[in-house]
């Protein structure tokens, strides 16, 4: 209870942090309306990106909304973050006993990546979590029940279905309960996601789209180290040393290599050779091994304590992180500014995570990244010959592409050309007093 109420405290400040506008993670942005319209009942949402089951699990709050409401969403978030924490505890139990149960449950509890995820309304923290549930039953030899949590784990997010490897390490021999946990797989996502079969021309499309762009990378990660020191500082980054004490927990593992240590292993390498052909780095895609390394962490009685000492730092770095989103964010201004000095039917050019600009005239600027095309958008006379008076861009994608410049020139010109041109109408950074968040700034086009 008191690491329950410790992780709930880390997720529940800062959980209105940019509203009403969806500025922790645009996929909210994709989600939540979507959430909000099967609520409304129109069940099949239409967008295969992500298959259904988090959307379904929101539609029942949002339906009390008269538009899409985010703050309940996130509401909902925090509440699967909390039972990513049980679910850990109850892994770490029935894996090596209370020790691991305690050092996994607190792992989780304040790591950053964890923490950061289980207040926005996207999909990886419910995926860790059936990820998770998954796995202790089938520890515990009930692979009928394993196998409804990967058809559930599937369909949080199409990964998910790595969690069968483990189940069939744990029932192997036991034809019969793997074919009822195969069944009762399929039936758990064909329920929970019925519409990614209905529609599965348009849903093989949205998943290969999908897979091609992790593949061939995003903005922001073109200076990245090869995949699995990238994933390893993504790791760090979420757990700190503790990582360190997972590793020799591992280690012992391998070396011990009892029912519980292969099904465990299993999935830690099933699921990290998917991530490899990655180029696309995201710290989400670590999530759910984080309750499977913490449980590993805290395997050994004799190394508990040392594990348990480590989580002071990842603790720290979550109240830092916690502590940003007590401000507000510098986009909540810019709209503000752009409210009230911008003209209703001046038409506006806007990168990707700026503001909504709902209602206006806008020509949305592609988001660059490896291998896509350049748009041709962003050139300031043809914005002008196409009668664009405004122009909002913002650090979250300019720093990215400034940090690249040999892999986006046409994209660099463009915002050197913003930046040494023309004077900004409105800037506002994260260092003025009580902001944060990236940087805008919006010009005139005369």
């Amino acid at each position: 209870m008191a690491i329950l109420g410790l992780a709930a405290v880390l997720r529940l400040v800062g959980i209105g942090y940019g509203l009403p506008l969806a500025v922790l993670d645009p996929d909210e942005a994709s989600i939540v309306p979507r959430a909000w319209r099967m609520g409304q009942g129109h069940l099949d949402p239409g967008w295969y990106d992500y298959p259904s089951l988090l959307m379904g699990l929101l539609a029942p709050v949002q339906s009390f909304s008269g538009a899409p409401s985010l703050g309940a969403a996130r509401g909902v978030a925090v509440l699967l973050g909390l039972c990513g924490v049980g679910a850990t505890w109850w892994l770490g139990r029935r894996a090596y006993g209370t020790g691991a149960a305690i050092v996994g449950a607190a792992a989780v509890a304040v790591a950053t990546t964890h923490v950061a995820y289980s207040r926005v309304a996207v999909t990886d923290v419910l995926l860790a979590l059936a990820v998770t549930c998954a796995l202790a039953l089938a520890v515990e030899g009930r692979i009928e029940w394993a196998g409804l949590a990967v058809g559930l784990a599937a369909s949080a997010k199409y990964p998910g279905a790595l969690a069968a490897v483990p189940v069939v390490v744990a029932g192997w021999g036991r034809w019969r309960s793997l074919g009822r946990a195969a069944a009762l797989a399929v039936g758990g996502f064909v329920v929970t996601s019925p519409f990614v079969l209905i529609h599965a021309g348009a849903s093989w499309g949205d998943i290969s789209r999908v897979q091609r762009l992790a593949r061939a990378g995003w903005l922001g990660f073109e200076n990245d180290p090869v995949a699995p020191l990238a994933y390893l500082d993504r790791l760090w980054a979420a757990v700190g040393p503790l990582l360190l004490v997972a590793a020799v927990g591992l280690v012992a593992a391998l070396v011990r290599r009892s029912r519980t240590d292969l099904v465990l292993l299993s999935f830690v390498g099933a699921y990290w050779l998917t991530l490899m052909p990655q180029a696309a780095h995201f710290d989400r895609y670590v999530l759910p091994l984080v309750p499977v390394l913490a449980v590993f962490a805290g395997s050994i009685r004799a190394i508990v304590p040392v594990a348990l000492v480590s989580l002071v730092v990842p603790l720290a770095w979550s109240v830092s992180d916690t502590r940003e989103l007590t401000r507000t964010d510098t986009r909540l201004r810019a709209e503000a500014w752009v409210g009230a000095n911008v003209p209703l039917d001046d038409a506006i050019a806007a990168d990707p995570s700026t503001l909504p600009l709902s209602g206006r005239p806008v020509v949305r600027l592609e988001l660059p990244g490896p291998g896509r095309p350049f748009d041709p958008e962003r050139d300031l006379e043809r914005l002008r010959r196409e009668g664009v008076r405004w122009v909002i861009i913002s650090g979250a994608v300019t720093d990215r592409v400034l940090a690249a410049p040999d892999r986006y020139p046409r994209e660099t010109l463009f915002y050197e050309a913003l930046g040494h041109g023309l004077d900004p109408a409105f800037a506002v950074a994260p260092g003025d007093p009580g902001l944060a968040g990236p940087w805008v700034r919006v010009y005139r086009l005369e």
